[in-house]
């Protein structure tokens, strides 16, 4: 049986147990069917495409058809424990405001997305074209990734606008980088939460 996928494992490390989640984007459930068998959580899922809900409900998540781009305004504050993001954030026209949104529902947010300052796409781009890899597998024409960002570009995002990183985890092919990880790592997770004081 094929393993969870690689920041589905390093958010379920982050996840705990008992915790109250909910998944934006969450495609076929799988991350909560993860995080239930792990971490015996509990929560919803968020998806807009038909397509993806017979899934979900097969995966026994709870999941409701919503567009995340018009907010989270039908969910209270302080409604669930961790909000994740999992591989959505490059997606989205209105991130700054789904971030805002994620830590008015949830005490903490996580975020996994395609690091586009990894070397590989640095290299693309100075041999004159857009990234297309197994990060971004689209041509700059038929992509669904409309921001694209760097380790440094997210981390600068969230100091002024109050949101501290709890904690960062990098990634290439499943393992850790700790060395020049904006440089060498081509996925990236972040914990974060309001900052205080």
């Amino acid at each position: 049986m094929k393993g969870p996928r690689a920041d589905h494992a390093v958010i379920a490390g982050l996840v705990s147990p008992g915790a109250k989640v909910l998944d934006l984007g969450c495609g076929d459930g799988s991350l909560l069917r993860y995080l239930r068998e792990t971490k015996s959580a509990r929560g919803y899922g968020i998806e807009i495409e038909d397509a993806r809900i017979p899934a979900c409900v097969r995966n026994g998540i709870n999941v409701l058809q919503m567009d995340l781009e018009s907010g989270l305004s039908g969910f209270d504050p302080g409604s669930f424990d961790y909000v994740i993001l999992s591989l959505t954030l490059q997606a989205l026209r209105n991130s700054e405001h789904l971030l805002s949104e994620m830590l008015r529902v949830g005490r903490e947010g996580i975020v996994s997305f395609p690091n586009f300052g990894y070397w590989r796409n640095r290299l693309q781009l100075a041999q004159g074209r857009m990234p297309v890899n197994g990060d971004f597998p689209y041509h700059w024409y038929d992509t669904p990734n409309i921001h694209l960002c760097t380790l440094a570009d997210f981390e600068a995002f969230c100091a002024p606008r109050g949101i501290r990183v709890l904690e960062r985890i990098v990634l290439h092919e499943g393992r850790r980088i700790h060395w020049a990880p904006n440089l060498r790592g081509s996925l990236a997770v972040y914990r974060f939460s309001r900052a205080t004081g």
